[in-house]
Protein backbone atom coordinates (compact mmCIF):
# COMPACT_ATOMS: atom_id res chain seq x y z
CA UNK A 1 0.00 0.00 0.00
CA UNK A 2 2.40 2.47 0.70
CA UNK A 3 4.59 1.90 -2.35
CA UNK A 4 1.09 2.61 -4.37
CA UNK A 5 1.02 6.07 -2.05
CA UNK A 6 5.03 7.42 -3.23
CA UNK A 7 4.78 6.25 -6.76
CA UNK A 8 1.60 8.29 -7.21
CA UNK A 9 3.89 11.08 -5.05
CA UNK A 10 6.70 10.89 -7.59
CA UNK A 11 4.50 11.15 -10.63
CA UNK A 12 2.49 13.72 -9.02
CA UNK A 13 5.90 15.40 -8.96
CA UNK A 14 6.99 14.90 -12.10
CA UNK A 15 4.30 15.95 -13.54
CA UNK A 16 4.68 19.01 -12.26
CA UNK A 17 8.11 19.97 -12.68
CA UNK A 18 7.01 18.98 -16.19
CA UNK A 19 4.69 21.67 -16.26
CA UNK A 20 6.86 24.23 -14.37
CA UNK A 21 9.50 23.87 -17.17
CA UNK A 22 6.64 24.43 -19.69
CA UNK A 23 5.70 27.68 -17.52
CA UNK A 24 9.52 28.43 -18.24
CA UNK A 25 9.54 28.45 -21.11
CA UNK A 26 6.86 30.36 -21.74
CA UNK A 27 7.99 32.86 -19.58
CA UNK A 28 11.56 32.88 -20.84
CA UNK A 29 9.84 32.90 -24.87
CA UNK A 30 7.65 36.24 -23.45
CA UNK A 31 11.50 38.04 -22.55
CA UNK A 32 13.13 36.63 -26.00
CA UNK A 33 10.34 38.71 -27.89
CA UNK A 34 11.31 41.17 -25.08
CA UNK A 35 14.98 41.25 -27.04
CA UNK A 36 16.23 40.12 -23.76
CA UNK A 37 18.66 36.31 -23.72
CA UNK A 38 18.43 34.22 -21.10
CA UNK A 39 21.72 35.30 -19.22
CA UNK A 40 20.39 38.47 -19.22
CA UNK A 41 16.73 37.10 -17.66
CA UNK A 42 19.04 35.66 -14.91
CA UNK A 43 21.08 38.73 -14.60
CA UNK A 44 18.37 40.77 -13.75
CA UNK A 45 16.39 38.71 -11.90
CA UNK A 46 19.39 38.15 -9.02
CA UNK A 47 19.76 42.39 -9.23
CA UNK A 48 15.89 42.29 -8.63
CA UNK A 49 15.13 44.38 -12.10
CA UNK A 50 13.02 41.18 -13.03
CA UNK A 51 10.76 39.27 -10.65
CA UNK A 52 10.32 36.17 -12.73
CA UNK A 53 7.86 34.75 -10.23
CA UNK A 54 5.57 37.34 -11.61
CA UNK A 55 5.31 35.90 -14.94
CA UNK A 56 4.63 32.45 -13.97
CA UNK A 57 0.97 32.67 -13.34
CA UNK A 58 0.01 34.36 -16.09
CA UNK A 59 2.54 32.28 -18.17
CA UNK A 60 0.30 29.48 -16.73
CA UNK A 61 -2.84 30.59 -17.61
CA UNK A 62 -1.61 31.29 -21.00
CA UNK A 63 -0.82 27.64 -21.58
CA UNK A 64 -4.18 26.43 -20.08
CA UNK A 65 -5.87 28.46 -22.62
CA UNK A 66 -3.33 27.80 -25.59
CA UNK A 67 -3.70 24.36 -24.71
CA UNK A 68 0.15 23.66 -26.19
CA UNK A 69 3.64 25.55 -25.53
CA UNK A 70 3.67 26.25 -29.32
CA UNK A 71 0.50 27.51 -29.59
CA UNK A 72 1.14 29.96 -26.01
CA UNK A 73 4.55 30.98 -28.01
CA UNK A 74 2.96 31.90 -31.34
CA UNK A 75 0.11 33.79 -29.80
CA UNK A 76 3.72 35.99 -27.98
CA UNK A 77 4.62 36.29 -30.93
CA UNK A 78 1.88 37.74 -32.67
CA UNK A 79 1.35 39.75 -29.92
CA UNK A 80 4.78 40.95 -29.88
CA UNK A 81 4.86 41.80 -33.66
CA UNK A 82 1.50 43.98 -33.25
CA UNK A 83 2.77 45.68 -30.56
CA UNK A 84 6.01 46.47 -31.68
CA UNK A 85 5.18 48.09 -34.73
CA UNK A 86 2.44 50.14 -32.71
CA UNK A 87 5.01 51.36 -30.19
CA UNK A 88 3.31 49.70 -27.70
CA UNK A 89 4.60 48.04 -24.34
CA UNK A 90 3.34 44.46 -23.91
CA UNK A 91 3.15 41.98 -21.42
CA UNK A 92 1.67 37.90 -21.60
CA UNK A 93 -1.25 39.44 -20.53
CA UNK A 94 -1.75 41.22 -23.45
CA UNK A 95 -1.82 37.61 -24.79
CA UNK A 96 -5.18 36.96 -22.92
CA UNK A 97 -6.83 40.49 -23.60
CA UNK A 98 -6.06 40.35 -27.47
CA UNK A 99 -6.80 35.98 -27.74
CA UNK A 100 -9.62 36.70 -29.57
CA UNK A 101 -8.54 39.03 -32.24
CA UNK A 102 -5.23 36.94 -32.75
CA UNK A 103 -6.17 36.01 -36.03
CA UNK A 104 -6.87 40.15 -37.23
CA UNK A 105 -3.70 41.46 -35.82
CA UNK A 106 -1.51 42.57 -38.07
CA UNK A 107 1.80 44.73 -37.78
CA UNK A 108 0.71 48.24 -38.74
CA UNK A 109 2.74 48.77 -42.58
CA UNK A 110 5.10 50.54 -42.96
CA UNK A 111 4.38 53.40 -45.34
CA UNK A 112 7.03 55.07 -47.57
CA UNK A 113 6.85 58.43 -49.44
CA UNK A 114 8.26 59.89 -52.18
CA UNK A 115 10.79 62.98 -52.17
CA UNK A 116 12.61 65.23 -54.83
CA UNK A 117 15.35 67.29 -53.19
CA UNK A 118 13.78 67.27 -49.73
CA UNK A 119 10.28 68.21 -51.25
CA UNK A 120 7.05 65.77 -51.09
CA UNK A 121 5.97 64.36 -54.45
CA UNK A 122 2.55 63.35 -55.35
CA UNK A 123 1.03 60.99 -58.04
CA UNK A 124 -1.92 62.28 -60.25
CA UNK A 125 -4.22 59.44 -61.18
CA UNK A 126 -6.23 61.82 -64.00
CA UNK A 127 -2.83 63.44 -65.37
CA UNK A 128 -0.61 59.80 -64.81
CA UNK A 129 2.32 62.05 -63.84
CA UNK A 130 4.08 62.54 -60.69
CA UNK A 131 4.17 66.48 -59.25
CA UNK A 132 6.69 67.80 -56.66
CA UNK A 133 5.38 70.42 -53.84
CA UNK A 134 7.08 73.43 -53.29
CA UNK A 135 7.97 75.29 -50.22
CA UNK A 136 5.02 77.56 -51.43
CA UNK A 137 2.98 74.45 -52.08
CA UNK A 138 2.42 75.19 -55.58
CA UNK A 139 2.64 71.25 -58.01
CA UNK A 140 5.07 71.49 -60.39
CA UNK A 141 5.31 68.57 -62.42
CA UNK A 142 8.56 65.79 -62.12
CA UNK A 143 11.00 66.02 -64.62
CA UNK A 144 13.59 64.63 -62.88
CA UNK A 145 14.66 60.65 -63.29
CA UNK A 146 13.36 58.11 -61.21
CA UNK A 147 16.83 57.19 -58.84
CA UNK A 148 16.70 60.61 -58.05
CA UNK A 149 13.39 60.24 -56.29
CA UNK A 150 13.92 59.37 -52.32
CA UNK A 151 11.33 57.26 -50.63
CA UNK A 152 11.65 58.30 -46.77
CA UNK A 153 9.61 55.98 -44.05
CA UNK A 154 7.00 58.05 -42.45
CA UNK A 155 6.14 57.00 -38.83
Amino acid sequence: MKKKTTEKKKTKRKKKEQQETMIQEIVNHYFYTKGLSLEQIKDDAKKKKIIYSRYTRPAKQLLELAGSVKKAKEAINIVAEWAKSRKLDYTIETVFKRWLELGRLKPKEVIKKPYYQGNPMVWSEIKKKWYVIDETGSWLEFAGKEDEVEWRIIK
